[in-house]
């Protein structure tokens, strides 16, 4: 039942400014807390951590169109409900009811709701109207699009086919983790999924027809559908190299049974692993394995993650885990695999291309994915890019088929609207982040209920977000934006020796992307002025512009 609780830490609502929060401890509520925003002339509170990893969101940013993102990874909440706007949260806040009276400042809820800190927004479900939407895929991207189907009151069937064996979880966690148990790390329990009326089916789809609208799988079966979403994401590439496809005790990683045979292949630790590839999945699993593990990765580049990060950052990951004991090999290339001696069909030793040979009970290989469209191949009535991806319309729709077929996530080529792009047509990119994946799964699915009811998605303001993602390499990396055109500059700040930095990537004067490591929130803060249009300029960072103080425009809608 609710009632009233005093907030201790805020004894007059007038303290609050525009645009600013607050957060308060719970007076008889042991451990409770409260977060009030100030916000478009109203005061809301709501629960104070983001439901996602649990961040403080006294930390984050709020926006002028309502909005308050998570400092961490960019979870956005509607202030005014709540309500989950951007990956990669969930749950929705909690929101109560406040007052001042008395010389102090109250909320009203119940106990249990103020300790829970959040909510599941979508409710139960009964399918009453004949559409069919059928997700072909079980990651990111179909979870943004069936919880936001059902969020915004479609009321047809949903199909999930996806050739993982477990429920969709929380992918990042594999590689930064290695969490072996898929119910660890599960978003969603199965009765979520009953509940919501959501069938979820455990096979593999082998091919599409476009004109009968329906999808066939390996055991034989055919599903119509009504509104189809391609959400497959990626397959992780080989190295097509003398005894990497005849050995064992070689693995890539995708999912959970990728994990389980590692850490089996491991056994009782104290092993010498060889991670391939100094790239994102690479530097993640090497950190996780370190600490009971003799680790060396190899990669190509003169520091890790340099594609992305360039050779400067790079380093400071690099120092990150030498510090944990991690070797590396770079500018290295690998020629082939050999056995081990004791045991022939077994990977023993990695060569090197400058002769270095690296004694490996098991090696990982970390060199990147391609998107999973194999079952495309071939099919007239649709065309795959160079790389194998699928080229979408600003609303994730696949041009020519109708408005009928969607494609989200690491298969999805589309137009990104961020800074350094084109201004009107934005620049054609793929990007495999979770985050991404996840927003442009909301982004399709409001553009599926809308497509139902109308035969053009003109009308409808295509989902606006900035490419968010975090990694674990030694401490918690945060990066935004997206480097289409490349960068030729870098403004680095902070203290880089000590693993505390912020740079900003340039192409030219334009800040196209943001990373950060120990200084929130000030990638999420860049996060949002790039989504606004008003990223200060390198010029303006070089000369001491300082973007946690920069004021995000009323004025520029999105």
């Amino acid at each position: 039942m609710a009632q009233e609780y005093r907030l201790k830490d805020i004894s007059s609502l007038a303290d609050i400014k525009d645009m600013d929060k607050v957060e308060s401890e719970v007076d008889g509520i042991e451990g409770g807390k409260i977060l009030v925003v100030y916000s478009n002339g109203q005061y809301h509170a709501m629960s104070p951590k983001c439901t996602h990893y649990g961040a403080p969101l006294k930390l984050g940013v709020v926006a002028p169109d309502g909005r308050i993102a998570c400092p961490w990874h960019g979870a956005c909440f509607n202030i005014a409900t709540g309500d989950v706007e951007d990956a990669p949260a969930l749950n929705a806040l909690n929101k109560f009811e406040i007052v001042e009276k008395n010389g102090a400042v109250y909320v009203k809820g119940e106990e249990s709701a103020i300790k829970s800190g959040q909510r599941d927004p979508v409710v139960k479900c009964s399918v009453s109207v004949p559409e069919k939407i059928v997700i072909v895929g079980g990651g990111s991207g179909t979870m943004g699009v069936i919880q936001t189907m059902r969020e915004i009151k479609y009321k047809g069937s949903i199909t999930v086919i996806s050739r993982e064996p477990n429920l969709i979880i929380d992918r990042p966690k594999l590689s930064k983790a290695l969490i072996p148990d898929p119910e660890k790390i599960q978003w969603r329990p199965r009765e979520w999924y009953q509940n919501a009326s959501i069938d979820t089916v455990s096979d593999e789809v082998t091919s599409v027809d476009f004109t009968k609208k329906t999808v066939a799988t390996k055991s034989g079966n055919t599903y119509p559908y009504t509104k189809l979403v391609l959400a497959t994401g990626g397959v992780p590439r080989g190295l097509p190299l003398e005894g990497f496809k005849e050995l064992g005790n070689i693995f890539q990683l995708r999912d959970v049974t990728d994990v389980q045979s590692i850490l089996k292949a491991i056994g009782e630790k104290n092993k010498k692993i060889v991670v391939i590839g100094s790239s994102f999945i690479g530097m993640e699993v090497g950190n996780a394995l370190s600490k009971d593990n003799d680790v060396t990765i190899v990669g190509q580049e003169m520091a890790p993650m340099e594609r992305v990060v360039g050779e400067k950052v790079g380093r400071i990951f690099q120092n990150n885990l030498e510090k944990s004991g991690v070797k590396f090999k770079l500018q290295a290339g690998v020629v082939k695999a050999t056995p081990s001696a004791t045991d022939l069909s077994k990977v023993g030793v990695v060569h090197l291309s400058d002769g270095t040979l690296l004694p490996a009970h098991l090696v990982v290989l970390g060199v990147g994915v391609r998107p999973a469209t194999d079952f495309l191949q071939g099919n007239s009535a649709i065309r795959l890019e160079a790389d194998g991806s699928i080229k979408t319309d600003e609303h994730f729709a696949v041009p020519g088929l109708n408005n009928d077929v969607f494609a989200i996530g690491d298969i999805a080529t589309y137009p990104y609207h961020g800074p350094g792009t084109d201004p009107e047509k934005g620049n054609y990119t793929r990007i495999e982040h979770w985050n991404v994946a996840q927003n442009a799964g909301r982004g399709a699915a409001r553009a599926i209920v809308h497509s139902l009811t109308s035969p053009s998605l003109q009308s409808l303001r295509p989902k606006a977000f900035i490419p968010i993602f975090w990694s674990a390499v030694g401490a918690q990396l945060r990066y935004c934006g997206n480097t289409p055109n490349g960068w030729d500059g870098l403004v680095l700040q902070g203290q880089p020796e000590n693993a505390k930095f912020a740079a900003y990537y340039c192409k030219g004067d334009t800040v196209v992307a943001v990373a950060t490591m120990g200084m929130d929130p000030i990638m999420v803060k860049s996060a949002e002025l790039m989504r606004r249009g008003n990223m200060p300029t390198k010029s303006q960072i070089e000369n001491g512009v300082d973007i946690p103080t920069v004021g995000v425009p009323v004025s520029v809608k999105v």
